[in-house]
């Protein structure tokens, strides 16, 4: 069978000559006459031509027509036969006919218009499908014929899942696959097939759009959000959301939020698992109880999970001494000066000052003083504590008190009478209080001679006399009287015992201790030996004196 278009009538008589020598019988064949129609049941494409012959071998024959509800022109005749060209728009069957000696003659045909699909189209994919669970592949598929020998197949890739014949108009063909991890990102798509190769024509085909699966899993368990239970005002720290048996994790989204703000948070992931980490930053507008919300979504699907925080405010405690004199780097007043301590914190903050707590949360706590010398150095301490969702914060700070006196010699620190002998080692002992430190002298009331204090010094005959101790400061001074009462040491001392030593038979002994004790008289200026570790004292002469 050769389907044909259109000819132009210089081909058709040749072409209707070729088949009748095709298909007539051989000259002085034997038997009853025979109608014959060519071509016999051919597939034509739609809209196009077909060229039938109707022949017979009846030498008297008549009257041989087509019958067809198809449009159709005669465009030849000759001895035994008639030429017509048809024009095919759909299946139909063909009658030619004819009269033999007065006998009726017929044959038919059926004519198949074969047509590709106009449109084959897989349905579009839900945007994702979790691993697990059945997806529905569908594909339609319109026009198309003949249907007997359309075919629609489902695949993946190239992999066939399904193939249905053409059913219906539009033909819509579905199958069902468990989407697997394996799946995400495959294409599927869905691929027409017309198979003419039976009636010598081939095997045509055309394919849709592919579609991409995309699979997902997302697990049952919330993430694991880490938060800190609390947070200061104006302080910030890290959060973190942990979600394991994501898949594709990198896929994932993920919110962080604290309250209604939305934190800044930089997602890792490794495998299956998933990291979300951000910076909470507590600002005064979020004082108070607050969540922290992580939430995941993939494939449409989403797990939370929610934490509270509490953000507070926690100012000091700030402690202030009143009274105090200016430019000072700490709290100094002077001495008699009424002083007010108080300690402050914020609001539902209970303060203790000294361990007397104040009157009520929020409120200040105060300790009042007359400031004395006493009260130099003093420190002063106060805790604050707040409640914050069931837990106690507490805070402290101290402060020291400098109270500013005068200079003041205490007589147990300083003997007013001493009675020392001379060429002995003794020392001064006076001591001044008050601050700032006071600078001490003790001068010869006639010589202006300055007496060491606190350090040892050899005493001489001279040294007989009032002393009058000082104690000075940008406070004021103190003056405080001393009698020193030097005696006379006897020369005799030192021969007596020599001769006892000499009654004793210690004779190698006398050497050394003349050495250490021996005294000579030189100008009536005594000198101590070498055994002396003392510091003379060192007189201020009027001008003019001599020297004793």
């Amino acid at each position: 069978m050769v389907p044909l278009g259109p000819l132009p009538r210089t081909c058709w008589t040749p072409l209707i000559s070729l088949l009748l020598v095709c298909c007539l019988p051989p000259p002085g064949a034997q038997g009853e006459f025979l109608l014959r129609m060519v071509p016999r049941n051919p597939v034509v494409p739609a809209g196009g031509s077909l060229l039938v012959n109707c022949s017979t071998d009846c030498p008297q024959h008549e009257l041989i027509s087509l019958e067809t509800s198809l449009l159709k022109e005669e465009v030849g005749t000759g001895l035994g036969w008639k030429a017509f060209r048809v024009n095919v728009t759909s299946d139909s069957k063909i009658f030619c006919s004819a009269i033999c000696n007065g006998s009726q003659m017929s044959d038919s045909s059926d004519i198949t218009v074969y047509e590709f699909p106009e449109r084959v189209e897989l349905a579009p994919l839900s945007p994702w499908n979790p691993v697990g669970k059945n997806f529905t592949l569908r594909c339609r598929v319109a026009g198309g014929a003949p249907r007997t020998n359309l075919s629609v197949l489902l695949l993946r890739g190239e992999e066939v899942l399904s193939q249905q014949l053409a059913v219906g108009e539009p033909a819509e063909v579905t199958t069902t696959v468990l989407a697997s991890r394996n799946d995400h990102g495959a294409n599927f798509s869905c691929r027409w097939e017309l198979d003419l190769r039976p009636q010598g024509l081939g095997l045509f085909q055309n394919s849709s759009v592919p579609r991409q699966l995309r699979a997902f899993v997302l697990p049952g368990t919330p993430p694991h959000l880490s938060v800190p239970r609390f947070l200061e005002v104006g302080t910030s720290q890290a959060v973190t959301c942990i979600l394991d048996g994501l898949f594709p994790a990198s896929e994932a989204q993920v919110q962080l939020a604290l309250g209604d703000q939305t934190l800044n948070a930089t997602v890792v992931t490794h495998g299956d698992t998933l990291k979300a980490t951000a910076t909470a930053t507590a600002s005064a507008e979020l004082e108070g109880a607050q969540e922290i919300v992580c939430n995941v979504t993939l494939g449409g699907e989403s797990q939370e999970t929610r934490e509270n925080l509490t953000i507070y405010s926690f100012g000091g405690p700030v402690m202030n001494v009143s009274g105090t004199i200016r430019n000072m780097s700490q709290p100094t007043v002077h001495q008699g000066t009424t002083v007010n301590v108080t300690c402050a914190a914020g609001a539902r903050v209970q303060v203790t000052l000294d361990g007397v707590p104040a009157a009520a949360p929020g409120q200040l706590a105060l300790l009042q003083l007359n400031a004395t010398e006493r009260d130099d150095g003093r420190s002063f301490f106060c805790s604050a504590a707040l409640e914050v969702d069931g837990v106690v914060l507490l805070r402290n700070r101290s402060v020291q008190l400098h109270v500013l006196y005068g200079p003041k010699i205490d007589p147990a620190k300083c003997p007013q009478h001493l009675m020392w002998k001379e060429r002995t080692i003794q020392i001064l002992r006076c001591q001044a209080q008050g601050n700032p430190d006071p600078q001490l002298q003790c001068l010869h009331e006639d010589s202006m001679a300055q007496v060491p204090i606190g350090i040892p010094f050899c005493v001489r005959l001279n040294y007989s006399g009032t002393y009058n101790c000082r104690a000075a400061s940008s406070q004021g001074e103190h003056t405080f009287v001393v009698v020193m009462n030097v005696q006379e040491r006897n020369p005799l001392t030192i021969t007596i015992i020599l001769a006892v030593l000499t009654t004793l038979g210690f004779v190698a002994a006398i050497p050394a201790s003349i050495y250490v004790f021996g005294v000579h008289k030189r100008r009536d200026i005594y000198h101590v030996n070498q055994g002396n570790a003392g510091i003379p004292l060192t007189p201020k002469r009027p001008e003019g004196e001599p020297s004793s």
